[in-house]
């Protein structure tokens, strides 16, 4: 793998109680964030060869507002093993994937953050990481150039979040 981008899923909706966590689409503000997200990653080039999806609806929405913004479609892996995981069972999937292109992982928190902040490495964007340890919102992206899915093994290159986008 030579790029990683870690996606967080935009921000949900909680107006219905009776919806079990699992089961929550995302809110308004979270339909407005993908796809500045999609955007800002299209007028970079930026189109992973495949994304490992957590079947949340969440974030598959968010994945498919964020991959609506490409012209060809991404190889999609939906894993269940992505709702709510730690940052060992995250880096087992993306060691799993061995693909030699490029992945977006679309997840949760907190297991987004903590391997986004143990795989932030050497030479990695010092502005990106600051806004990083900040905090990882809703449909924040960071982007890696990966040597080693390994702790401090990719160099952060990129950190963005919505509000980035729009202010």
């Amino acid at each position: 793998m030579k790029t990683l981008y870690l996606l967080r899923h935009a921000k949900s909706s909680w107006d219905d109680p009776s919806l079990g966590d699992f089961d929550r689409p995302l809110s308004e503000r979270g339909r407005r964030a993908a796809p500045l997200i999609g955007k800002y990653m299209a007028e970079r080039g930026w189109r992973p060869d495949l994304a490992l999806v957590s079947p949340a609806i969440r974030a598959r929405d968010t994945w498919r507002i964020v991959a609506s913004e490409w012209p060809a479609p991404v190889e999609t892996r939906f894993e269940r093993a992505i709702y709510l995981a730690e940052p060992d069972d995250l880096l087992a999937l993306l060691r799993e994937a061995d693909t030699p292109g490029s992945i977006i992982l679309v997840g949760h928190n907190p297991g987004m953050e903590d391997l986004a902040a143990q795989l932030a490495g050497p030479g990695s964007n010092p502005q990106a990481r600051a806004r990083m340890a900040e905090k990882f919102p809703t449909a924040a992206l960071a982007s890696f150039n990966v040597a080693a899915l390994a702790p401090g093994g990719a160099v952060l290159t990129d950190f963005i979040r919505p509000k980035d986008l729009t202010s």
